[in-house]
């Protein structure tokens, strides 16, 4: 039977129902929900602007963009966001699809942080990003309809989600500190971990190993 939440149909291949069982498996119900959520919130934005995501690839982004908070992808400390993108990334080409579509998936993972970018690129990038947005600060929902969004909170709910998110970004995030520098990940570090200060550009260049 199709799975269809506030109109958006879930994508019915083999790829989609690996990456939901690989949410249920290696993340937890906060991640779970939210990444479906980001999908659906997603697919709702993108058809109000005449974007054309394909639901597929929409789909592994949304369910893989927060995965890096709790799985790293390497021994080598890296922004949680590329933890995420390197997974989709791998997880995409060894089920056989093509390099390009691996590499839309890694931009749209890679970028759903990053303010005012994401919206300029390919339609899966701009609408994860989109749906990160919605569900995380509340961008755009006065422009969905009310009854849309209640189904999607139905099937996927907030509970106490502003605080838990944020603990799970702490959590996350609180052993590689230096990861955050630039994003808006060292706003959650710098108000709930005592002592962290975030380095500013400005320290940087006066630092920097020129002379005067």
């Amino acid at each position: 039977m199709t799975d269809i939440i506030a109109g958006v149909e879930i994508p019915g291949t083999s790829a989609v129902a690996e990456a939901t069982a690989f949410l249920r498996e290696r993340t937890n119900p906060l991640i779970f929900h939210h990444s479906r959520r980001v999908f659906l919130f997603g697919s709702l934005h993108a058809r109000a602007r005449e974007l054309r995501p394909d639901p597929e690839l929409l789909y592994i982004s949304a369910m893989f963009h927060d995965v890096g908070l709790l799985i790293p992808f390497q021994d080598t400390q890296q922004r949680f966001e590329l933890d995420g993108a390197d997974h989709a990334h791998r997880f995409l080409l060894d089920r056989g699809f093509s390099r390009s579509a691996a590499e839309v998936v890694w931009r749209a993972i890679a970028l759903h942080t990053t303010p005012g970018i994401p919206g300029r690129m390919d339609p899966e990038v701009a609408a994860t990003n989109y749906g990160v947005l919605t569900d995380a600060i509340g961008w755009g929902l006065d422009g969905l309809e009310r009854d849309r969004t209640d189904e999607i909170v139905a099937a996927h709910p907030r509970d106490d989600f502003k605080k838990e998110f944020l603990h799970a970004f702490v959590d996350g995030l609180k052993d590689r500190p230096d990861t955050t520098y630039g994003t808006v990940n060292a706003d959650v570090l710098e108000h709930f971990v005592s002592g962290f200060r975030r380095t500013s550009m400005v320290e940087r260049i006066l630092d920097a190993p020129w002379p005067q």
